[in-house]
């Protein structure tokens, strides 16, 4: 990999890792257009380190006050202060791993064509249109029910399939159920930080297993970069958010698939 390769794979994962554009179909797509070879295992485990750390710093005192909470909760076997929303996360989670266990290596092996990617880049673009236009916008992340974060978890499991976006689905659930944008960003944000986690330890395993070379400058490169470009999306994203709602990213994702149906058909 050269350094531009590495700049541009590195800022790409930290910028739509939390956009709701579909980062999986950016890394995937990037390499077919340019004509690159595939970045490998080791780099992306490397970018996803960036943008965990990104994220776990971005959100620190609210991740230390949760988990403050949700270790007395754990120890009184009963709710205390912030730690709901700390379940609600782990909760969340469940049924992405459960479908990441049983559904991995049909995603692998069928669903990253770029005619897959177009298709669910515009199906669940509109989708999260159509969330950001009806959805009440009047609660927090705070106030979720447990029905509530059973349906964003489903909805991230969806997100396995590529194009879809994790960020996007998730946001857009939270959006058809009430929260306003903020809070479906930021419980969509704090979700992100276990399934992440989890891609990278496996990605991690898998690594470990093959045995294969390591360039490490260029693992170095790619998660400092990615970590950074992560931060300041988020930062920029939340920041905004209000202002400028989800429609450009709709329009953005209407526009990426059109020129994948384009390119590919």
């Amino acid at each position: 990999m050269d350094l531009i390769q590495i700049f541009a794979l590195a800022v790409l994962q930290g910028l739509t890792e939390f956009l709701p554009i579909s980062s999986s179909a950016h890394l995937i797509l990037l390499p077919i257009i340019s004509g690159w070879q595939d970045q490998g295992l080791a780099f992306d485990v490397a970018v996803h380190v960036g943008t965990l750390s990104a994220v776990v710093f971005y959100f620190r005192h609210t991740l230390y006050t949760l988990l403050i909470d949700w270790s007395q909760s754990l120890q009184q076997r009963r709710l205390i202060g912030d730690s709901k929303l700390a379940w609600a996360v782990l909760f969340g989670t469940i049924p992405v791993g459960l479908a990441g266990l049983v559904f991995n290596d049909v995603i692998e092996q069928s669903l990253r064509s770029p005619l897959v990617i177009a298709t669910t880049t515009i199906i669940f673009g509109l989708l999260l249109g159509w969330a950001d236009w009806q959805g009440k916008q009047q609660r927090n992340e705070h106030q979720l029910t447990w029905q509530d974060v059973l349906i964003v978890g489903i909805a991230q499991a969806i997100a396995l399939i590529p194009g879809t976006s994790r960020s996007g689905i998730t946001m857009t659930a939270g959006l058809i159920l009430g929260l306003s944008r903020n809070a479906a960003a930021r419980f969509s944000f704090l979700l992100s930080i276990p399934v992440i986690f989890l891609a990278g330890g496996l990605k991690t395993i898998e690594l470990i297993q093959a045995d294969a070379s390591t360039d490490w400058f260029a693992m170095i490169t790619g998660a400092s970069l990615s970590a950074i470009s992560a931060y300041i999306c988020i930062h920029l994203f939340l920041k905004l958010l209000d202002r400028i709602g989800m429609w450009p990213f709709v329009i953005y994702r209407l526009l990426l698939g059109a020129i994948l149906l384009i390119l590919f058909i």
